[in-house]
């Protein structure tokens, strides 16, 4: 059967792996790509590094004319390692990175030509705004935008073949001022946090001047062969699997989780690995993952901004990588229906200057109380922002994953371990106005000796639990895995920053009425777990039983994204961003309205490529498999066999004609319904549309007949590769 299911399974038996050189030590070449500190100390003058330095470090602005220095020593950086041009590297609100080249030559005016790189090009450059997604901020002709440049991010040069190109972390930002980028929002949340987490760390420590948010992503992702991966349109243009029936074999025998990493694989693994760490990438971990073909790798922990670029980095790294080997990196949440989709797993936490973990129990009641305080802060700042944290991760493909049984549910719980759960119990059972030193017993409960039971605790059961306590931070699993982690880590870190300024307001108005500060603090503390215990949940949350508690608790479990989206455009949530100074009315107005338009654009997606595979592929094979059946009967017919000995040809011949007939009808019912949805002027009723009425109604009902039509006709027939091929052929 010549076909490009059948010709990719031929080509997959005679590819060997490709070849990848040894890595003896990482070190030897971990931020070989990067403009460090230490290299710019190199090429750099003292008064530019001193510069350099106090920009990174302590966010002072550089000025143009020390720009100037910095850039010439870039480029002569750049141009020792073969670099000819640079791009301002930025992050739209496509949830890509983006970039533009530009040459290190230009001619003088006499026609002289050279190579340069002045400080107004690493500083500010100007892409077209109008071409990327602004919520309305931004018309067509209106296409005047600005990158600028974050020194906290250092430069580094990507390779692509034999090209190299200088890339310089930047912002994006309209003519008129609003962000239309994730890092802008993030930056802003970072230094939100900062301000008001120091400023509560002031009751603990006066030598503390900064605290510094730390992520660690866990990133999921499958690996399946190219050649099969472009048999399958579907997976080409939605990043996913519309059809496909359920091997007979998927993860039941739970065989592949941390199992051996097929060769292939691996040699893709250490190839992407090598990548990263030329970009100061920190991969540490690799491992399979629960579903076959499904991997994972985690970095080392890092300051939050610089762990967003990385990893938007990694899955540009990974996706290109992956060519090299014949391979396709699938990120969707949900490629496969029936086996576990793809997560990304934001593990956050808090860093003082003065080397103390926020959310690390300590071992003195001074430090104790000091983790509580933030420990509880970040319990309530969940509790009272449920609604917009799970806005912040909800998308087209998440719908897919949040609640099935690999990924937390779309309610906001708290999982903090029984440990902790104790301790929270007692403060808050304490009448609130008869604290006293006799407290110190609560802050001498000897949590730190209780970490390697709370680890192992968690590690168990948070698998179903949105946002987890794992014994030095908190992971935030409901995070897709193509997402980028700076919306909810620009989320996250500005309710936290809120929460902490209405602590220190609520603390400080007790201590002006006279109370001790510890006793002060305490009494906050304990109001705030009060407030908050409603979201503490210890179970399993993939159960009815929890839904109906949650329900009880007055718990929101939204599941579909444009429903959920409608939380950012509150007026709590518009407070809270204006408040902190991470957007206006408008610019989240607009966020609403780009994260609407991407839900619609990949439905629409989805649903086209439905009809035109069922209408191009699935029915035209079934019908030739029909009409070898009925050949077949007209034969025994013809030759005299009585009418029994083809009674079960013609039975499949009704199934079939049924499958056929409920796909054909549907598709063009799906058809219309994207029409009619496609004709409404509202965003959010155009959204709530393709959600209920042209995925909700149809999607089902097309991929359950499709399905059992893989089923029926013969396997030669069948034009797409199986998930057996997918998953298991390598």
């Amino acid at each position: 059967m010549n076909s490009l299911r059948f010709n990719a399974i031929e080509n997959l038996r005679n590819k060997p792996p490709y070849p990848v050189k040894n890595t003896v030590r990482v070190t030897g070449v971990f931020n070989e790509n990067v403009f460090t500190l230490k290299t710019a100390r190199h090429y750099l003058s003292d008064e530019a590094f001193k510069s350099l330095l106090a920009s990174t470090r302590g966010g002072k602005k550089i000025d143009r004319f020390m720009g100037n220095q910095i850039a010439n020593g870039l480029r002569a950086w750049a141009e020792s390692k073969g670099v000819t041009h640079f791009t301002h590297w930025f992050q739209p609100l496509t949830g890509l990175s983006a970039e533009k080249h530009d040459s290190f030559f230009t001619l003088k005016g006499d026609g002289t030509p050279i190579e340069e790189f002045e400080g107004a090009a690493l500083i500010q450059q100007e892409p077209d705004a109008s071409s990327f997604p602004s919520g309305g901020l931004r018309a067509t002709f209106e296409a005047r935008g600005y990158t600028a440049w974050d020194p906290s991010s250092p430069a580094f040069i990507m390779e692509i073949g034999e090209g190299r190109t200088l890339c310089i972390p930047t912002i994006f930002v309209s003519y008129t001022g609003e962000s239309l980028d994730t890092k802008t929002p993030l930056i802003k949340a970072l230094v939100a946090l900062d301000k008001a987490a120091v400023d509560v760390c002031q009751y603990f420590d006066k030598n503390i001047t900064k605290v510094t948010a730390t992520l660690g992503w866990e990133q999921e992702y499958f690996v399946i062969d190219a050649g099969l991966a472009n048999a399958r349109p579907d997976l080409q243009l939605a990043g996913r699997t519309v059809y496909g029936h359920a091997p007979a074999k998927g993860q039941q025998l739970e065989d592949h989780y941390f199992g051996a990493i097929p060769e292939r694989v691996y040699a893709f693994m250490r190839d992407f690995e090598n990548e990263s760490y030329k970009l100061g990438i920190p991969l540490r971990t690799r491992h399979n993952e629960v579903a076959p073909a499904q991997y994972e790798c985690a970095p080392i922990f890092e300051e939050a901004n610089l762990a967003v670029d990385h990893n938007t980095l990694l899955m540009d790294v990974m996706s290109r990588v992956a060519k090299r080997h014949n391979l396709m990196v699938l990120l969707h949440e949900k490629p496969f229906a029936g086996i576990n989709g793809s997560g990304k797993h934001n593990n956050w936490s808090m860093s003082t200057d003065t080397g103390v973990n926020l959310l690390a129990p300590g071992k003195t009641p001074k430090t104790n109380l000091m983790f509580l305080t933030f420990f509880v802060n970040t319990i309530k700042a969940v509790h009272d922002y449920a609604d917009l944290l799970r806005a912040t991760i909800a998308s087209a493909g998440n719908d897919h994953r949040l609640g099935a049984n690999e990924a937390p549910p779309a309610i906001i719980s708290i999982f903090i371990g029984k440990y902790l759960s104790d301790v929270l119990n007692q403060i808050e059972t304490r009448v609130s106005d008869d604290f006293d030193e006799q407290d110190e017993a609560i802050l001498k409960l000897d949590i730190h000796r209780s970490i390697p039971e709370l680890m192992l605790d968690n590690t168990d059961r948070n698998r179903t639990s949105p946002f987890a306590f794992t014994g030095n931070k908190f992971e935030f699993r409901a995070v897709g895995s193509s997402a980028n982690c700076a919306t909810p880590m620009m989320t996250l870190n500005t309710i936290m920053a809120q929460t902490l300024r209405s602590f220190k307001k609520e603390v400080d108005a007790n201590i002006e009425k006279g109370e001790k500060k510890e006793i002060a603090i305490m009494q906050t503390i304990q109001k705030y777990i009060v407030e908050s215990k409603a979201s503490l949940f210890e179970g399993d949350g993939y159960s009815e039983q929890w839904a109906k508690e949650a329900e009880k608790r007055g718990l929101s479990n939204v599941k579909t994204t444009p429903l959920a989206l409608d939380a950012f455009t509150t007026q709590h949530s518009k407070d809270l961003f204006e408040n902190s100074g991470i957007f206006t009315h408008a610019e989240l107005e607009a966020r609403h309205e780009i994260m609407l338009e991407d839900y619609i654009k990949k439905v629409q997606i989805e649903a086209r490529v439905m009809g035109d595979l069922a209408s191009t592929m699935i029915l035209p094979a079934a019908l030739r498999f029909q009409n070898a059946i009925i050949k077949n009967m007209l034969g025994l017919k013809e030759v005299g066999m009585p009418e029994s000995t083809y009674a079960h040809q013609k039975q499949i011949l009704e199934i079939l004609s049924k499958h056929i007939n409920v796909i054909a009808e549907n598709v063009e019912k799906m058809i219309e319904a994207r029409k009619v949805a496609n004709d409404l002027s509202n965003c959010r009723e155009r959204a709530i549309a393709y959600c209920e009425e042209v995925k909700g109604k149809h999607f089902k009902i097309i991929r359950y007949h499709v399905d059992k039509l893989e089923l029926m006709v013969d396997d030669n027939f069948w034009p797409l590769p199986k998930y057996r091929e997918l998953l298991f052929m390598r």
